[in-house]
């Protein structure tokens, strides 16, 4: 057996050696987590590259989905927001090319392990609550968030969606640059709080 040619090449002895889960040791496992804190540190980096594959694509909208994320995220910073809220308004669409149908889901996984219980929802929701805005112009039922009231993150997504999110198509307004958010999604991304992976 030969080493595959990949970039990983090079260290093909410090894999593990299973050709089926249940049949790994504790060495296996031990070098694949040895391999994972390296790539899981780069997640942020993967993320903005991700985010910039919005740069151009409108969508038929005023402006592009990038500058939508990126001004919704700066209204939000220039509202006083704590930094990872900042961060979910900047990712909130960032499930639109993988997740056309459900991008506020993927949007909500990627956060998941870095927010809050709230932001959480506030990401999962936020396409449900963002139809106030214009569900009837396509016959449906602009109400729909109305499922949710009483949920003690109702306020919180409604709030989003109105100060931020639905505001945030205006071709004149000056946002900050995707360099000036990078520092924060560096930080947010580098301390996880709610994942199955990490003690």
């Amino acid at each position: 057996m030969h080493a595959p040619e990949t970039a990983d090449a090079d260290n093909y002895e410090a894999r593990a050696k299973f050709p089926e889960m249940k049949q790994g040791t504790k060495e296996d496992w031990a070098t694949i987590n040895s391999h994972f804190m390296p790539f899981a540190a780069k997640i942020a980096d993967r993320v903005l590259d991700h985010l910039r594959l919005l740069d151009g694509d409108y969508g038929g909208f005023p402006i592009d989905r990038l500058e939508h994320s990126l001004q919704t995220a700066t209204r939000a910073h220039r509202d006083g927001r704590p930094e990872d809220y900042v961060v979910m308004a900047l990712l909130h669409d960032i499930g639109d090319t993988l997740g056309s149908y459900n991008h506020p889901d993927v949007a909500a996984a990627i956060l998941k392990p870095f927010v809050s219980k709230e932001l959480h929802w506030i990401t999962e929701k936020h396409g449900i609550f963002q139809g106030y805005y214009f569900f009837h112009h396509l016959g449906q039922d602009r109400d729909m968030r109305e499922a949710y009231r009483g949920h003690e993150h109702f306020q919180a997504c409604a709030d989003f969606c109105e100060k931020y999110d639905q505001s945030a198509f205006d071709a004149n307004y000056e946002s900050a640059p995707l360099s000036f958010f990078e520092p924060m999604v560096q930080r947010v991304m580098a301390r996880p709080i709610n994942s199955i992976y990490m003690d």
